[in-house]
């Protein structure tokens, strides 16, 4: 599949209705969830073929461009059960029918112990919450949870400012990271305290491994 025909087809996938700020819900635009999906494909081989896991999935448009590249099985992660109904109209519109949806919070996944999936997804895919509405650190619990998850390659949006800080915390956790691709995440008017109509926010892709990988 061509890059812009996947655009094309994420261009139909339904956002947020009543995006609830307490979570960050941000819609991952369709040029940005094509462009992070086949970089991924294109350079790693790590969607076709692959059990996938899109964590804080929202209404699914990770998860079903994940599907429409090839991916064996994928299972969105999300602790809102009105994004999870969105996500399997999504899901059926799209003619997918091998995505499953998890109502969970994500970051009691961070703690294997806790986690029914340890290790058992090839890829995850992650746009997570920056943790700038009083979620300091969840960024960081997602990439975690992540990692616990995955027997392979953790994929994740971050706010390029905080690019020091993820490389550190690699050093610290003993896994691989670099900077995949450099792209601007175009965050719409959502909420009331918005002032713009958008603002682009500098984001890196991030490709985290195990070493032993």
């Amino acid at each position: 599949m061509k890059l812009k025909d996947l655009e094309s087809l994420l261009q139909d996938c339904k956002g947020f209705e009543r995006p609830r700020i307490e979570l960050e819900q941000y819609v991952t635009p369709p040029h940005l969830a094509a462009r992070f999906l086949f970089s991924i494909e294109q350079s790693y081989n790590d969607i076709e073929s692959k059990n996938v896991a899109d964590l804080g999935c929202g209404p699914g448009r990770l998860s079903v461009g994940a599907s429409l590249l090839g991916a064996d099985i994928v299972y969105g992660f999300d602790i809102d059960q009105y994004a999870l109904d969105i996500f399997k109209e999504n899901s059926l519109d799209s003619e997918v029918n091998n995505a499953e949806t998890v109502l969970m919070d994500v970051t009691s996944l961070q703690n294997p112990t806790h986690s029914s999936f340890p290790g058992f997804f090839d890829t995850v895919v992650t746009n997570p919450p920056f943790g700038t509405k009083n979620n300091k650190g969840i960024d960081v619990q997602f990439l975690l949870a992540g990692l616990n998850l995955s027997n392979h390659a953790v994929y994740s949006f971050h706010k390029t400012s905080t690019r020091d800080f993820f490389m550190r915390k690699a050093r610290e956790w003993k896994v691989d990271m670099e900077v995949i691709a450099e792209m601007k995440f175009d965050l719409s008017h959502t909420y009331s305290r918005h002032k713009q109509a958008s603002v682009d926010i500098a984001v890196d892709l991030l490709r985290t491994v195990h070493k032993s990988k």
